[in-house]
């Protein structure tokens, strides 16, 4: 299961006992494996992940990458798309495009650490599940250090309280609409506010510990775009001596790397091409790429030190190619934890000799208009031009 189970499975199962030398005789049968996963609870790689990341914030203090002593968690929603079966439907719901075409999809909802590039937890759940929902089920895997960072769908006053009650702190980006308040710190050419905001009129509060005139100090920070634009954006970070405004920009940029994930997660690691139609297989999937991007990043990360001295005095920074770095760990997963030595230095060391030798430039600067409406009205290719299968 963590070997990229994306072909047939008759393939896949001839390829895992090819990678153990196996005579003829020894076969297993695609009913064989499948009986065999029933065996094993999704959560284990969760398990696996948590001994992963504990290990790593614990005994690597000086490798570990902060702001200002934070921690940087983006927080992002997605839809997975899941194969039409009656047991999914029940379980996770159906939507339909704009031809009206019945799709199964989960909603995904992730917490990725932007610097260090590790995801934190992964959750799947049903579509009507509002990101906000998922979202907070995250907060039980964040510490004091913690600065969460949230697109525009997040902000709500509950949602800012109870980031509040558990004590972390929040960077979110609001629409203009959001309030009149938002609206007029706006429209006040202003570059930064610390405001109180309050529960709007139309909430229930009939379940909640606060009231109507409860207030939340929150500060805005405007961000200039470029051509005119501004986006406002929303923080606990009240002190603007300590967080100076021009810091702001930036920050909330370092969110991108959540969307860089999510791109690892469905266009290289294909998440959705799952190796079954059951729900637990579907978790298991699931479960079991977020792993593995852990154990990639685990690799890279020690690869990337390297280069930063070998990157001196040429034209580019150069980093690893990540479609194909996934690609070449194919079958050395599962070397890795066979191994005979503990720590799997020998096949860490082959990973990265290989990873050298697929770099690609970072060319700074680089700018793409952005066209959300590109694949509306034909289908979207099943391999792009600038984009070929690494597993």
């Amino acid at each position: 299961m963590l070997n990229f189970l994306r072909k047939s499975l008759s393939l896949e199962i001839e390829n895992f006992m090819g990678l153990f030398k196996m005579g003829a005789d020894s076969k297993f049968t695609k009913s064989a494996f499948v009986q065999a996963r029933k065996k094993v609870s999704p959560e284990v790689f969760d398990r696996l992940s948590h001994i992963l990341l504990d290990e790593f914030y614990t005994d690597n203090a000086p490798a570990i990458k902060l702001w200002n002593g934070f921690r940087l968690l983006g927080v992002d929603g997605s839809r997975i798309t899941l194969p039409i079966t009656d047991g999914l439907k029940a379980i996770y719901g159906e939507t339909r495009n704009q031809s009206d075409t019945v799709l199964v999809q989960a909603r995904c909802s992730v917490v990725y650490d932007v610097l260090n590039k590790y995801v934190l937890e992964g959750v799947l759940g049903p579509i009507k599940f509002g990101e906000r929902d998922l979202a907070l089920g995250h907060l039980a895997h964040c510490k004091d250090n913690d600065l969460m960072i949230y697109d525009r769908g997040y902000p709500s006053y509950d949602f800012i309280n109870e980031h509040i009650k558990r004590g972390f702190d929040y960077l979110m980006r609001v629409k203009t609409s959001y309030s009149g308040l938002v609206k007029d710190f706006d429209k006040s050419g202003k570059r930064s506010l610390v405001v109180d905001i309050y529960p709007g009129k139309n909430a229930k509060l009939s379940n909640r510990e606060y009231t109507r005139d409860s207030p939340i100090k929150v500060r805005l920070v405007r961000i200039g775009l470029g051509k005119g634009q501004v986006e406002i954006l929303m923080t606990s970070l009240l002190d603007s001596n300590q967080y100076p405004t021009n810091q702001f920009k930036e920050l909330y940029f370092k969110r991108w790397g959540v969307e860089t994930f999510y791109d690892e997660l469905k266009t290289k690691l294909r998440v959705e091409h799952f190796s079954g139609y059951s729900n637990q297989s579907i978790l298991q999937d699931f479960k079991a790429a977020l792993f593995v991007s852990n154990v990639q990043t685990l690799i890279i990360s020690e690869l990337e030190e390297e280069l930063k001295d070998t990157n001196q005095g040429k034209k580019y920074d150069y980093k690893i190619n990540t479609n194909i770095s996934y690609g070449l760990l194919k079958n050395r997963v599962v070397t890795l934890f066979m191994n005979e030595r503990p720590d799997g230095a020998d096949i860490v060391e082959e990973l990265k000799s290989l990873y050298r030798s697929h770099l690609v430039p970072i060319r700074p600067n680089r700018k793409f208009e952005r066209n959300p409406g590109k694949y509306r009205a034909r289908i979207k290719p099943k391999v792009t031009k600038n984009q070929k299968d690494g597993v």
